[in-house]
Formats: C-alpha cells, sequence, structure tokens
C-alpha cells in the first residue's frame, strides 16, 4: 500500500527543573528564530495563579507569543492527555504560518504525552485498581506514594502522602496511560511520533539551582503569594482543590490557616521546591533524547538549532 507521505512537523523541546530560569532562556532563544512558546507547565495553565506559578509576564509574553497559559479555572479539570491534544494543534496552526514552536516547560508528563503521539487513558481500568487497592492493604500507602513519585513526580506533589484515594486514581491514571503508550507504540511499530524532535534539557551545579530555588522563593514572596492565595480563597476556590494542593499554594494556605509559622511556611516551601527540582530531573535524566545544556550556553545551542532546523 502507498502509505501517503507526511513531513514530519519539527518541535523543539526546553525542559529542566523548577528555577533554572527555562522562561528567560526560552525566550532568548526563541525570539532568535522568530519562534512561538508552547508552555508544558501543569500550573500556568491556571488562571489566577501567576506569582506561585513563576508564570511568564505580560512584558515576557508579549515579547514572545506564549500558547496553553491561563487557558482553565483552578477548579477545572485537566491532564495530560489534554494537554498533548490541544498542544498538538497548536503545533499544527504554527507550521502552517511557518512559525517554530518550541515546547517549554518543566512537566515531563505533559511532554512525554505530546511527543509520543495522543491517547486518551481510560481513567477506570477496574483491574488496576483492585491491584492498587490490594497492593495498598499490603504493602501500604507509603509504599504506593514512593512509586507514584517515581513515575509522575507532578502528581506526588500535589497529593498529600497520606491521601491513598488520590494517590490510588493517580497510579491508575498512570498505569492506563503507560499500557495505551505501549499499546500505541505496538500498533504503529513504525509510525512513531508525529514529530521530528529536538530535545533541549537545562541543567547546571546542584548547589547554584538551589540557592536560585531559594532565591526564587524569597522573591515569589516580595512579589505577593500570600495575597495571591487569600485572593483565590476569597474568590471561593477551596484549599482542598488539586490545584491549591500544589507547591507554594498549600504552604501558604497553612500559614495563612494558622497551621504553621511564617518562618515554618518559608522553610518548607524552600525545601519541597527542592526535592521537587531533584524530582523532575530524575524523571529528564531518564530521558535519552535530550541534550543537556547549561543556561549560558545560548551559542552552543544555536548551532544545534541551526543543525536542526537545517539552517545554512
Amino acid at each position: 500500500s502507498i502509505m501517503t507521505y507526511q513531513k514530519k512537523l519539527k518541535i523543539i523541546v526546553i525542559c529542566g527543573p523548577t528555577g533554572i530560569g527555562k522562561t528567560s532562556f526560552a525566550i532568548e532563544i526563541a525570539g532568535k528564530y522568530s519562534g512561538e512558546i508552547i508552555s508544558a507547565d501543569s500550573m500556568q495553565i491556571y488562571r489566577y495563579m501567576n506569582v506561585g506559578t513563576a508564570k511568564p509576564t505580560i512584558d515576557e509574553q508579549t515579547h514572545i507569543r506564549h500558547y496553553l497559559i491561563d487557558i482553565i479555572d483552578p477548579d477545572e479539570l485537566f491532564d495530560a492527555a489534554l494537554f498533548a491534544k490541544m498542544a498538538h494543534e497548536k503545533i499544527i496552526k504554527l507550521h502552517e504560518k511557518d512559525i517554530i514552536p518550541f515546547v517549554v516547560g518543566g512537566t515531563g508528563l505533559y511532554i512525554k504525552a505530546l511527543v509520543h503521539g495522543l491517547f486518551r487513558a481510560e481513567p477506570a481500568d477496574k483491574n488496576i485498581r483492585m491491584r492498587l487497592k490490594e497492593e495498598e492493604a499490603s504493602l501500604g500507602a507509603d509504599f504506593l506514594y514512593k512509586r507514584l513519585i517515581e513515575c509522575d513526580p507532578d502528581s506526588a506533589e500535589r497529593i498529600h502522602p497520606n491521601d491513598t484515594y488520590r494517590i490510588i486514581r493517580a497510579l491508575e491514571i498512570y498505569e492506563a496511560t503507560e499500557k495505551t503508550i505501549s499499546k500505541y507504540h505496538k500498533e504503529h511499530e513504525f509510525a512513531d511520533s508525529p514529530f521530528k524532535v529536538l530535545k533541549i534539557g537545562l541543567h547546571m551545579d546542584r548547589d547554584v539551582l538551589y540557592d536560585r530555588i531559594d532565591q526564587r522563593v524569597d522573591a515569589m514572596i516580595g512579589a505577593g503569594l500570600v495575597d495571591e492565595v487569600k485572593e483565590l480563597l476569597d474568590r471561593g476556590y477551596s484549599k482542598d482543590i488539586k490545584s491549591m494542593q500544589a507547591i507554594g499554594y498549600r504552604h501558604m494556605v497553612d500559614f495563612i490557616e494558622k497551621r504553621i509559622s511564617w518562618n515554618e511556611a518559608l522553610r518548607t516551601l524552600k525545601r519541597d521546591t527542592r526535592r521537587y527540582a531533584k524530582r523532575q530531573l530524575t524523571w529528564f535524566r531518564a530521558d535519552t533524547e535530550i541534550t543537556w545544556v547549561e543556561p549560558e550556553q545560548v551559542n552552543d545551542i544555536q548551532q544545534l538549532i541551526k543543525s536542526f532546523l537545517q539552517v545554512p
């Protein structure tokens, strides 16, 4: 059978841990190639959550156009499959205009879902759920939570280690998704990713990164993180919704509701952000397609991108 020749769409992925400076780096690089940015960040999708998500400023968004930021309210449901679908549609539109899409962010599962083709996970697989419940009974919630950290650090970040229901739910979705990815791969043995992808990962000395994270947390506080969270609560968003359980938000809620002191809020926020960065690095390091660079290696990266785009 004659296969319809389909030119693969090129995308450039810029990923790495929180606090490493993906936004400014991506804006500088995308600017050199008149590209536009598709954000792959599971927190920047929410409206009204700007400070705690380190959302690109209005100025930055005016400089280079960003997509998939501010697309849903904090209590709306969203997942990796939906992200992949929306990002895919956006990539096609950008290519029609000859604009290079830069997919930028730290949410590994979003990037994986986009690059490895589309699949809708069957949310409820009775067998998976029963097995997870049995594992919880025999091995404990802590065991399941540790596994969740390994396979989906982003969800683990938002779920309390004792919240067994949500831990099981998240693992169930992850496993069902993985199952559909592998099924997808088997069925499309030759039609792998719909994209030609260049993946650039940002890394730096761990101590330097941790210092940057501490400074960023201080900057968020200075930029009004407490007020942002108070405002969300005033708008009627419950502290129990997924987005409010996220890093930064849950710490401020605990402080506002007087469960912890200010110093404790600050200390645990910095600690948890560092832990999250470490988990993100673990996730990305497992991806052999990533070319690792330091944020200041802008010139080397331009060479890399040039040859990828086959620009003379």
